[in-house]
């Protein structure tokens, strides 16, 4: 099992796809693409993006959402959204978490904004104009902060 998985609920721009396969990669974490997918895993962007890491990486894809539920059930999810309310940093990461974010231009589905509601995780922005962050960046800056966390636990045993 891999310390975190970070997983992308119907990506659509392979550079964000292959960017974050590559931080997968170099962190030993697990990707999960849940489809519909905006692009081709064969695209060359996609592969341009992750560059040579692309063949290293922990992938796996599922049809929608409720193959991967039946895939992990039980496992500890965060949902990455600007309408959380609770900062990323206020979250534990527990070893093995999930951490879902949602489609560049319109988020994670109406639905989860109820269904999980209490796992919505924001990462607070301050400037004035601001929708949210780029997904590549939005996935470093969640899973660093995982990392961190793990490493504190590591230092605390």
């Amino acid at each position: 099992m891999k310390p975190f998985n970070l997983v992308l609920f119907a990506p659509e721009i392979p550079q964000n796809t292959g960017t974050i396969g590559r931080l997968c990669v170099s962190t030993d974490t697990k990707l999960h693409l849940v489809k519909p997918l905006g692009f081709s895993l064969d695209e060359k962007h996609l592969k341009r993006a992750g560059m040579d890491y692309w063949p290293h990486l922990d992938l796996a894809v599922y049809e929608n959402w409720e193959e991967f539920l039946a895939a992990h059930p039980g496992a500890v999810m965060h949902f990455i959204s600007t309408k959380g309310e609770t900062s990323y940093w206020d979250v534990p990461y527990p070893e093995g978490c999930y951490m879902v974010f949602g489609r560049e231009s319109s988020g994670l589905p109406p639905e989860f904004y109820e269904r999980y509601r209490k796992r919505l995780v924001l990462i607070p922005m301050e400037g004035k104009f601001h929708r949210s962050l780029n997904l590549a960046n939005a996935a470093s800056i969640v899973l660093y902060e995982a990392l961190r966390q793990r490493r504190c636990r590591a230092a605390a045993n």
